[in-house]
Order: structure tokens, then sequence, then C-alpha cells
């Protein structure tokens, strides 16, 4: 099922706008360089942000860029069921093949409330689902319970990416999960670590900077050739801690595309640019790199 590195896409502005132009390139130099799959639209995409048309938009966009060389999971989480629903069907008519379903943010529902959130999502649609399990930013985690439910419950619920940052609740839902039940790492700097327990991919970040990086390291952790990949995860791990903390997803990664001149790196708010000293701070791993 989804296996390998899946980039969660950033969403280039200018003057306030989509910037068409630089998304075009971003996706075509994702699977110029080894990348699995796309992610338009979801937190690194600067969903908060968009109106529902450019939402929509956007996954439309990226449909058609992709072009048919690896799948295409728009994002269209909600806290509002009837929300993620719509978004949901505006994908299906696009040409996604799968979607990204966040927990619920801010109003917290119980277990059972996140089971029938997600369950009216998936029999709304005949796309995949992949759940997001993301507490930093939701407040609630998707247990393991309710996870193994929604497999058994739902056919088309077949993945969940997991940002908890938790090893030990990856070994717990590879073991409850059925067979053909994946779990993608949602945290660059955990992919090693996961794959290792049996996760079978990352959707990531860092992969809109480095795509064939991020694809070689997973390609050898899934290969089992862990000495190739330990050693990629050490010369990695510096710009993948950076993107982490020096200011909130996506504003680092934004940053350092623009310093590469991939994009224009525009925020809209409430997210701002790093202070000067965060910036400078990243150009330095950026260089010892060599990126």
């Amino acid at each position: 099922m989804y296996r390998g590195t899946f980039t969660a896409l950033v969403t280039p502005f200018r003057n306030g706008s989509i910037d068409e132009d630089a998304f075009r390139s971003l996706v075509d130099a994702q699977f110029q360089n080894g990348i699995t799959g796309i992610v338009p639209v979801g937190t690194t995409g600067e969903s908060p942000t968009l109106s529902y048309e450019e939402h929509k938009a956007v996954i439309r966009l990226a449909v058609e860029c992709a072009k048919g060389r690896g799948p295409v999971i728009g994002g269209t989480g909600a806290n509002s069921t009837d929300e993620a629903i719509e978004l949901t069907a505006s994908a299906e008519a696009a040409g996604c093949e799968a979607v990204l379903q966040v927990a619920p943010y801010y109003n917290k529902p119980s277990p059972e409330g996140l089971f029938q959130h997600f369950k009216a999502v998936a029999d709304s649609t005949k796309c995949q689902i992949i759940l997001y399990s993301v507490p930093g930013r939701c407040g609630i985690e998707i247990p393991v319970e309710t996870a193994v439910r929604l497999a058994e419950a739902c056919p088309n619920v077949v993945s969940i990416k997991e940002a908890s940052g938790s090893v030990e609740r990856v070994n717990q839902l590879v073991a409850a999960l059925p067979d053909g039940f994946t779990v993608l790492s949602g945290d660059d700097s955990m992919t090693l670590p996961f794959i290792s327990v049996g996760a079978t991919g990352v959707i990531s970040v860092a992969s809109n900077l480095i795509p064939r990086a991020m694809s070689d390291l997973v390609n050898a952790a899934l290969a089992d050739d862990l000495p190739s990949a330990r050693r990629q995860h050490r010369q990695l791990y510096p710009l993948l801690s950076a993107f982490l903390k020096l200011d909130s997803n996506p504003v680092p990664i934004k940053a350092a595309m623009a310093l590469k001149g991939l994009i224009g790196g525009d925020l809209r708010l409430p997210m701002v640019p790093m202070a000067q000293a965060k910036q400078e701070e990243l150009r330095a791993v950026l260089e010892r790199l060599g990126i």
C-alpha cells in the first residue's frame, strides 16, 4: 500500500496569491528525484490560511502536475465533519487516489467521536483514507483502538501518518493493525527509528528541499541496509532537527527553499518569517551540508 517517501508540499505564494509556476516546478522536482507521491494542502501547505476555493484549486493543480507519476494524497481533513466530506469530494473529483485526514483539532472529540467522524468521511468517498495523528497540533491523538476499529469497519481506511514522536506507539500500531495497513512517519527525524519497528515510509517536510536525500534514506531503511540508512540519517539530522526547533512548520522549510531560490518564501498570517538570527542559523546548517 503506502510505502516510500511522500512530500507534504509547501504552497508557494507570490504577492498574496498562489504561485502556480513555482508549484509546478516543485512537483516536477519531486518526481524527478525519486519521491513516491505528493501530499498537497496539509499543514505544510498552510491549509488553515487557504480559502475553500484555493484549497480545492491547489489539489486540482497537484493532480494536473503529477501527471500520473505517483499518488496524490489530498489534505482534506477538518475539525468539522461536513467540511472534511466536502473537501474530500472535491479531491476525489480532481483525481486524488487518497486523502489525508487529520484528527479534528480544537474541539477535542472523544474516541467515539473520532471514530464516527472518520467513518463518515470514509463512507462518503471511494478515496483511500490516511489517518493523521498529530497530538502536538490537535490536542488529541487517534487512539490505537480507534485506528483498529476504523480499519475493521472501513475498507478504504488503509494507513496512518504518525506524528507523536513515539517509537513505542508505532510498535503498538504495527502490532494491533491488520496486515496491509501501513504506518507512515510524520516527523522527518523519526523516519529511521519508525521504519526500524515496522513503519513503511514518511510523509516528509524536508523532501520539499532535499527529495533525493530523503528518498535515498527511506529506500535504504526499507531495504534493511542499516549501515547506509544510519549514515544518511546522521548526515541529515542537523537539518531535520533545525526544521523542528527553529520555528513552526512550514516557516523553516519555506525559508530554506527561499535561500536556495526555489520559491519566494512568502507566508500568510499568522505565520511570519523567522527572526534574522534564526535565519542565519539555518543558513549555516545548509552551508555545512552543501545544500
